[in-house]
């Protein structure tokens, strides 16, 4: 039996030791629970993992969380903190409450469908939909979708836009815990043309155009102070976004993109390609 052995070899097998290999989706969706460490986001958006994530509670003051069967509804502390604070403003502005799609998954990580972000919990999809004002139930927050608020043609919004919309998004994109929030880019003119001129416009520059988002608008929070593992995205652009910067977005260019050679699929992520700490994250 061997009993003990050189430092120099155990520490070569440590290093040796193979990463788990295969899409890492499978890996994180697994995990039903938090890992138990100190909260912290690992790697970037589109490429990490959270430790010690929390989930939102299914309803609470002022929201509901919708699509509870995918188990999405974790993510950091602070991003917990993001939603009571809006619930109340929204609250204040006349809205009823805030229905919350997807956050994250339990560890963060890669899904299995639906998106590449979101793996670091500080992403928040929040439904475009006017809250009713009754606590629904589970399975009816499986069946309830949000209306789409752009025209067919992409071009505007529909009968669906409600200034209350409009004032919403700026409660939002005026939290400083908010880096930007993604909306479909008729959302993003309509708001432009409806926002006064002068100062009060500098929350605008969080509103960045993105494909879909017509029937939720995507919230991203900055890197919680400390979080030395986490990874800011590029402070958007100098301005509000409008006018010229946003005119791209309703070109032929943006509107029918070519597809891209060899195809549109993407390789899918493995362990080696997040952070080393995600592996910690998942064995905790």
């Amino acid at each position: 039996m061997i009993t003990k052995c050189l430092l120099a070899t155990c520490l070569a097998i440590v290093v040796a030791a193979p990463v788990q290999a295969g899409p890492a989706k499978y890996l994180f969706a697994a995990k039903r629970d938090a890992a138990e460490t100190a909260p912290s986001s690992h790697g970037s958006y589109a490429k990490g993992c959270i430790g010690g994530a929390i989930a939102l509670p299914e309803t609470g003051p002022g929201w509901q969380a919708m699509r509870l069967s995918r188990n999405r509804n974790w993510g950091h502390p602070q991003t917990i903190a993001f939603i009571e604070r809006l619930a109340v403003k929204a609250q204040g502005i006349g809205w009823p409450g805030l229905y919350i799609g997807d956050i994250s998954q339990p560890r963060g990580g890669p899904m299995r469908s639906g998106h590449r972000s979101h793996q670091i919990g500080l992403d928040i999809d929040i439904w475009l939909r006017r809250p009713s004002g009754k606590r629904l139930s589970r399975k009816a927050r499986e069946k309830v979708g949000s209306p789409i608020v752009t025209t067919s043609s992409g071009l505007g919004v529909n009968r669906n836009w409600t200034r209350q919309h409009h004032d919403v998004l700026k409660a939002a994109a005026s939290d400083t815990a908010v880096a930007r929030i993604f909306v479909h880019a008729a959302i993003k003119q309509k708001m432009c043309v409806t926002e006064p001129d002068g100062p009060g416009r500098a929350w605008l520059r969080k509103i960045r155009p993105w494909y879909g988002h017509n029937a939720h608008f995507h919230v991203r929070l900055k890197c919680p102070v400390g979080s030395t593992g986490c990874a800011n995205q590029a402070a958007p652009p100098p301005g509000d976004g409008c006018g010229e910067a946003l005119d791209w977005w309703f070109s032929d260019e943006a509107r029918n993109p070519k597809p891209k050679k060899g195809g549109t699929k993407r390789r899918e992520l493995t362990m080696a390609d997040l952070p080393l700490a995600c592996a910690d994250v998942l064995a905790k």
